[in-house]
């Protein structure tokens, strides 16, 4: 007689082993399906090797949605605190960084392997190496999961197979086209969290920075977000720019303010007045890296970068001081999937229940995590994300 299970979790990643996890705890008979040769990839890999598991300051407004509203009840019934409750109770030790981000002491291994030990607690399956061909409603509610390993029937089916984000591990637009197939739109997609190339000048002059990091301010239309800048080789990355990439409309400029504690025309009008004799790349050597600073001097006062700060009027001042408080440059894209944290878009949510993740339009058919639309800051929220989605779609199995 064919086995029949409770639920079919298509991709072994955070999403879908949560769900896994929590569908055992309530006695569901589980088989997850993973792709590549080991679940977890993403987990392993994230956070600098540390997984930056969660957020101790989530809010629902720290999430991007078409509709805004989608994670308010997911989020609510799992928390940050249940799931540090269970890192906690597993012995896991970690620790809180800048903006309440916590990760591992040790290796992200530790959340993988507790995440391994609740599934295996509970008698979930899981199968790797299993690529899926077809996902069939056969009945009412019943579905049939073709694969190279052959063919599995479940009650359930749920989709847990993330974004396109990091094609290296192996990431598919599977997700989506399952969701179509059952007549579910998609939200238009794009590498998100993700940092920013540029051409020409600005290009050149990014790649002689290359490595220097700086705490900015970084605003695009009402968003702002304030942390550190990296320059590389190919633009601009670093955490600040990863937040804001969420929001930025290509072709666009963001404003960068170089210095966000310091209200750089005062500092020059004073110093005009107690310091004269001073050069200008000699005080503001004293907030920025050096070789950022003559950077700056040939785009901005080249022409009388050796003149004291008394020989400037107070215009001209305030106009080096505005291009360093609001800098307008305009990137030529992003790096795109290759090096994106998440993908931006996914299944619309409007066809989805927020309390169960079930497509509206078919019985049994959910989606968790990465592949709905709904995308987290930096800083732990998307793993949030995964957990309470995850909990939110077992507890209705």
């Amino acid at each position: 007689m064919t086995k029949v299970y409770d639920a079919i979790v298509l991709g072994g990643g955070a999403a879908g082993l949560m769900t896994a996890w929590q569908a055992g705890l309530r006695g569901k008979t589980v088989r997850v399906l993973e792709r590549s040769n080991k679940v977890g990839r993403k987990i392993l890999m994230s956070g600098g090797g540390r997984c930056n598991f969660t957020n101790l300051h989530i809010t629902d407004n720290d999430f991007l949605c078409s509709n805004p509203h989608f994670v308010k009840s997911a989020l609510n019934r799992y928390t940050a605190w249940d799931f540090i409750g269970k890192v906690i109770e597993h012995k896991v030790p970690y620790h809180e960084r800048s903006h309440g981000q916590l990760f591992c002491d040790n290796k992200a291994k530790d959340i993988l392997n507790m995440l391994l030990d609740e599934c295996a607690s509970v008698g979930t399956e899981i199968s790797t190496q299993c690529d899926i061909s077809g996902v069939d409603a056969v009945a009412e509610k019943q579905f049939k999961v073709t694969t190279n390993k052959g063919d599995f029937h479940t009650y359930n089916v749920v989709v847990a197979t993330g974004g396109l984000s990091i094609p290296s591990m192996g990431t598919t637009p599977f997700g989506y086209q399952i969701a179509e197939q059952y007549g579910l739109p998609v939200t238009p997609l794009r590498a998100s969290l993700v940092p920013y190339t540029f051409d020409g000048d600005f290009k050149a002059m990014f790649a002689r920075l290359s490595g220097n990091a700086v705490n900015t301010r970084i605003t695009f239309g009402n968003t702002s977000f304030e942390e550190a800048m990296l320059f590389t080789h190919r633009g601009l990355s670093g955490p600040v720019v990863l937040q804001i990439s969420n929001y930025w409309i290509p072709g666009q400029a963001i404003t960068v303010d170089l210095l966000p504690s310091v209200d750089v025309e005062c500092l020059l009008l004073e110093a005009k007045l107690h310091k004269p004799k001073s050069i200008l790349r000699s005080l503001l050597n004293e907030y920025l890296p050096k070789n950022l600073v003559l950077e700056l001097e040939s785009l901005w006062w080249q022409d009388c970068r050796e003149r004291s700060v008394a020989e400037y009027s107070n215009d001209h001042l305030a106009e080096i001081a505005s291009s360093l408080n609001a800098w307008q440059v305009v990137p030529a894209g992003t790096e795109g999937y290759k090096t994106a944290e998440v993908t931006l878009g996914g299944v619309d949510t409007d066809y989805l229940s927020s309390k169960t993740m079930e497509a509206r339009s078919q019985p049994g058919l959910y989606f968790v995590g990465e592949v709905v639309d709904v995308t987290g800051h930096l800083g732990g929220f998307n793993f949030q994300w995964a957990w309470s989605s995850g909990f939110a779609c077992a507890s209705s199995l």
